[in-house]
């Protein structure tokens, strides 16, 4: 008897987004062995052709119809976000609208509690860890190294960022940003679509939209819109 012939198929999914963000998840998934990668798409044309690693960058969101209809079932937002989340959260959409179930990418070195909720779509990076109690959305990137704390509530479409840290009972709100090696002290509430700056320690609580960067944190500016 083949003993392959007993192991269950993979998933497979399409990744949206070809850019360095997608090395990591490509990485992500083949050591996780979560599924089979069909191949990226991307709105570039220039780079139609190409690799993420080892997997081809086939076309355009165009395809995406015909993946599906070939047998594709899930996908993957293959793009980062620096500031604005906001691409991230139309390249979700996309994949929803064509009936594709959102991926949950979760690296073996991640730490996740068996009592922390996580939601569709969500990307744990290397070494990130996600404690008892947290609450995670959808869309949500875990960056290599983050740590969201106990009782946490981290809202649809956010980025937290390589290295940052919520200290307990923080709440971040949808299409938030916070940067690389920030933290956020416990029980503050970070707006939706504000922009915590790389290296900022967060003591107070941060309006809707706004920016904010520097030890301790004060606002620059209004964020994406």
């Amino acid at each position: 008897m083949n003993p392959d012939a007993e192991k269950p198929s993979l998933p497979r999914c399409v990744i949206l987004g070809g850019g360095g963000h997608a090395r990591v998840l490509v990485d992500c998934i083949r050591e996780s062995r979560l599924s089979e990668i069909e191949g990226v798409l991307d709105a570039d044309p220039s780079i139609h052709g190409r690799k993420v690693l080892d997997v081809l960058i086939l076309g355009g969101d165009e395809m995406l119809g015909g993946l599906a209809a070939g047998g594709v079932t899930h996908f993957v937002v293959g793009l980062g976000g620096v500031r604005d989340n906001g691409p991230r959260r139309r390249l979700f959409e996309l994949g929803l609208l064509f009936r594709l179930a959102p991926l949950s990418v979760r690296h073996p070195s991640a730490v996740v509690s068996r009592w922390a909720g996580v939601g569709p779509g969500c990307q744990l990076l290397p070494g990130s860890i996600v404690n008892a109690g947290a609450v995670l959305g959808k869309n949500i990137i875990v960056n290599s190294g983050a740590v969201v704390e106990h009782d946490c509530v981290v809202e649809d479409h956010v980025h937290i960022a390589t290295g940052a840290r919520l200290a307990s009972g923080v709440r971040a709100g949808a299409g938030a940003h916070i940067g690389a090696g920030a933290t956020v002290r416990q029980g503050i509430a970070i707006g939706e679509r504000a922009v915590v700056g790389a290296g900022a320690a967060v003591i107070r609580d941060v309006a809707a939209g706004t920016v904010v960067a520097g030890v301790p944190a004060r606002p620059l500016d209004k964020g994406p819109g």
